[in-house]
């Protein structure tokens, strides 16, 4: 989108502002924005993920395989792993695989885990209440709770997870089949 002032340079900076109800919507150039007085307050400011990462992400000197990391780059956009350590964001949506080997470890030392070990939402289209998604460690989710039933004498609720946990593990033969 060209910029609305000077409609010679792409638009940067986009503003949107409602009086009395009304919206009025403005993109500029980088350019054209400061000579109405606009500028981002975040400017100059440094961007503190690519400090973390960084800092995480340090190879030590002399560790295996570091200087084939230090040249990992993406395939689709050429960003390097180092650059992204700098900046904080990646180029483009193929750099989570290309880097992968690189993020995991820095995943697990901020959330604990490389894995997602939540819930997975019910699909909105779902007609049925009783049909529910299979999360990808449910077998583990269930194993858990039938230990903490059997250990807090809960036998109802344990029987009736043993009966989940054996279904679950005859749908999963099933489908490697």
């Amino acid at each position: 989108m060209l910029c609305q002032d000077c409609k010679k340079r792409e638009a940067q900076v986009h503003l949107t502002q409602i009086i009395n109800n009304e919206k009025t919507s403005l993109s500029l150039c980088k350019e054209c924005a400061a000579a109405r007085g606009f500028h981002s307050p975040l400017e100059n400011m440094p961007f503190p993920l690519a400090e973390i990462l960084s800092s995480m992400a340090a190879v030590s000197p002399g560790s295996p395989g570091t200087e084939r990391e230090e040249t990992l780059e993406c395939p689709g956009c050429g960003l390097s792993f180092d650059e992204f350590t700098h900046q904080g964001r990646f180029g483009c949506g193929d750099c989570y695989k290309a880097f992968r080997p690189r993020l995991e470890p820095i995943m697990r030392k901020i959330h604990g885990a490389s894995l997602h070990r939540g819930r997975i939402p019910i699909p909105a289209t779902s007609e049925s209440s009783d049909i529910m998604p299979v999360p990808v460690r449910e077998e583990e989710r269930l194993d858990d709770e039938l230990k903490k039933a059997i250990e807090s004498e809960d036998f109802e609720r344990a029987a009736e997870l043993r009966d989940k946990l054996k279904a679950l593990k005859e749908t999963m033969v099933v489908e490697n089949e």
